[in-house]
């Protein structure tokens, strides 16, 4: 009787979802129709994304850089679906072409010179682009970390990868055989770093601010790296207790989307911030879900994070830094890198995190290993140089695409593309 209630309830989760999508491909035409066509022509750069909007945090990250990059190489993001593209349109961060079909696809690049395709993740339906050839596919991420998903077999793929500096580069040539890194990698840093974002909700004082930003709860035991069942609640608890402290809590998108429990810790903690503000105006705690991502950054005295890009988004800050150790032994930790010399913050540790806030913060030994760090993973972190690194990498690759065509050219004399009229 349950597995048959549970199968119901499935089915009829299934059957929303398939009507919810039916509604917004409905809608996205109509707007779609009410903005009129793209200009012919007009892009040689295009940003290909698959996913719906839960997955928006994966290339809002990238809006600036890519907006600055338009002044000289215009961009255009290839949305496949409509949840997905209807978020990009309300964003009006960049050009949007939706895209939902390969033969859609196909009427796009035959209207476009595409010259470079830019990835932020590794959706399988990544593979219905990689068909297309006379172009270069670049994976570029959405973020840096020390995560099994950063040395996926999938980097081989791509034409190329753009890497944040040389820690990623000694992580690929310990797991991926027979991978030309030298050839097919391409060191930028982290260009978003150089377009932190976002007006600060509260002003400053005197209380300490604490980020804490916890990732989802996974959906493999490798990739068991949330902290929001486990540490979360002692944390939040800890620092709205003691009235010099102002949170930020931060969490992923999908928390709670497996597994429960992490989206009733989620509501847990959300409630209490409201709670405490309740309590004390004053205090201006802040539940962040937002999609402007770099005030936080920027503000906190000390971020919390677990093992995600988080950690490299808050290490390009360069200040102080917890990261929660997971307490399923069966998560993976890469500790070749930073995760083997950072400050860990574990289950019991949470208990007391006041403690653990003020050392981080006023330890000179954790101080220097930070910054050494830094350096590591993202080489010149001076504001400007990782966006001017961007541009150089892609003025590379277009150099490259002339010289493709070229040879092309000489050995099929005549042959050249020819954009839809």
């Amino acid at each position: 009787m349950k597995k048959a209630a549970g199968d119901l309830g499935k089915a009829v989760a299934l059957i929303q979802k398939a009507v919810s999508s039916r509604q917004a491909k409905v809608a996205l035409k109509h707007e779609m129709r009410a903005r009129g066509p793209l200009p012919r022509g007009e892009f040689r750069i295009a940003v290909y994304f698959a996913d719906g909007d839960v997955n928006m945090y994966q290339i809002r990250q990238w809006y600036r850089p890519l907006a600055e990059l338009s002044a000289t190489h215009p961009v255009v993001v290839l949305s496949r679906a409509a949840t997905g593209a209807a978020s990009l349109l309300r964003d009006g961060a960049l050009p949007v072409a939706f895209l939902p079909t390969v033969g859609d696809i196909e009427k796009f690049l035959r209207q476009q010179d595409i010259r470079i395709v830019l990835y932020v993740n590794q959706n399988t339906r990544n593979f219905q682009m990689f068909r297309y050839g006379e172009r270069w596919h670049v994976f570029i991420n959405h973020g840096e970390s020390d995560k099994m998903y950063m040395t996926t077999n999938q980097y081989k793929a791509y034409d190329y990868a753009f890497i944040a500096g040389q820690a990623a580069r000694d992580r690929l040539s310990r797991t991926l055989w027979d991978f030309d890194l030298d050839r097919r990698t391409i060191e930028i840093g982290r260009p978003q770093a150089d377009h932190y974002s976002g007006e600060l909700p509260f002003a400053p004082d005197e209380r300490t601010v604490v980020l804490y930003a916890p990732t989802w709860e996974g959906d493999r035991p490798a990739a068991f790296y949330g902290s929001v069942a486990s540490h979360g609640e002692k944390i939040v608890e800890g620092l709205l207790a003691t009235g010099r402290h102002r949170v930020i809590y931060r969490p992923h998108p999908r928390s709670g989307v497996v597994d429960p429990e992490f989206g009733a810790a989620n509501q847990r903690i959300i409630a209490a911030i409201a709670a405490a503000n309740a309590a004390d105006p004053s205090a201006h705690h802040v539940y962040d879900n937002g999609p402007e991502l770099g005030w936080q950054l920027s503000i906190a005295d000390v971020a919390i994070v677990d093992i995600s890009a988080m950690v490299y988004d808050r290490l390009a800050a360069g200040k102080p830094i917890l990261i929660t150790r997971p307490v399923d032994e069966r998560a993976q930790i890469d500790e070749g890198g930073y995760l083997g010399a950072c400050e860990w913050l574990t289950v019991d540790a949470a208990s007391d995190i006041v403690t653990e806030v003020e050392r981080v913060r006023a330890d000179p030994e954790a101080t220097a290993r930070l910054q050494h760090w830094v350096r590591h993973y993202f080489g010149d972190t001076t504001p400007g140089a990782a966006t001017a690194r961007f541009h150089a990498a892609i003025d590379q690759l277009m150099a490259k695409w002339d010289d493709w065509a070229a040879r092309s050219a000489e050995e099929e004399p005549g042959a050249h593309r020819v954009l839809d009229a």
